[in-house]
């Protein structure tokens, strides 16, 4: 038995999946991992998140920077991993993505927001740091472009940022008590293009797996915690999966 095989025969026999995305899915649909050589915290220090609420000057270079490096995002579209993912939800056997990404893809892929859990929150849209407001970023980047306007809150007048976890930001509470709650509550616990370097996240794997729940580690490279899984397989995403789940 191969091992498209043998992770066909896991899903089958699974009642409940959870799946842990990492920049490995979204490479695939042209997303550069910010990590890697030539990425972006390659180019650039990062902006820390006490630097940016207390300096003018760093959310204007923050919000400069996101517009650089937009076009890429803006332009990608889900891959076969994804859709192989939104099928399995359709079909009721995965019950939660809990995703390290930031680019939306997984609920473009047709996933209901609510089975999406976004560690590391969203870039696609903006939210006020004080009241919570959404914000969208197409007039954001007018006003940056046209005035050099930094965006202020239209219902409080509060500090606006793109809906991410920046460095030295508290992770969210909600979302990471509900991947706990997934992790814990499935008996197959998927990792899919995670060097599982970046923790606490990294640790979900660990919890799945002392639960009482199979793992299988799908990722081009090896990470520290293959000798745990009970399958490991270092290929692309896409096309093994879309082989497993029948999905084009």
């Amino acid at each position: 038995m191969d091992d498209t095989e043998r992770l066909h025969e896991l899903i089958a026999g699974a009642r409940r999946i959870v799946a842990f995305t990492g920049a490995g899915i979204s490479t695939e649909s042209g997303i550069p991992d910010f990590r890697s050589p030539g990425g972006i915290w390659t180019k650039y220090q990062p902006i820390y998140f006490d630097d940016f609420m207390s300096s003018e000057e760093m959310r204007r270079e923050a919000w400069r920077r996101k517009f650089a490096t937009d076009e890429t995002m803006v332009k990608a579209e889900p891959n076969a991993g994804h859709r192989a993912l939104a099928k399995l939800v359709e079909r009721g056997k995965m019950s939660a993505i809990i995703t390290q990404n930031i680019d939306g893809l997984h609920q473009r892929s047709g996933i209901p927001d609510a089975k999406v859990i976004e560690l590391h929150g969203n870039t696609t849209y903006a939210t006020c740091l004080d009241c919570g407001q959404r914000h969208e970023l197409a007039p954001i980047k007018k006003a940056f472009e046209s005035k050099g306007a930094l965006p202020v809150c239209t219902k409080c007048d509060g500090i606006v940022k793109t809906a991410t976890i920046s460095f030295g930001q508290a992770m969210p509470e909600i979302q990471m008590a509900r991947a706990q709650d997934e992790t814990m509550g499935c008996d197959l616990f998927i990792v899919l293009g995670s060097s599982l370097v970046v923790y606490p996240a990294a640790g979900f794997p660990k919890i799945a797996k002392r639960k009482g729940a199979k793992l299988v580690i799908l990722n081009r490279e090896e990470t520290d915690q293959d000798d745990d899984a009970d399958l490991v397989v270092h290929a692309e995403i896409g096309p093994t999966l879309s082989r497993v789940v029948g999905v084009n």
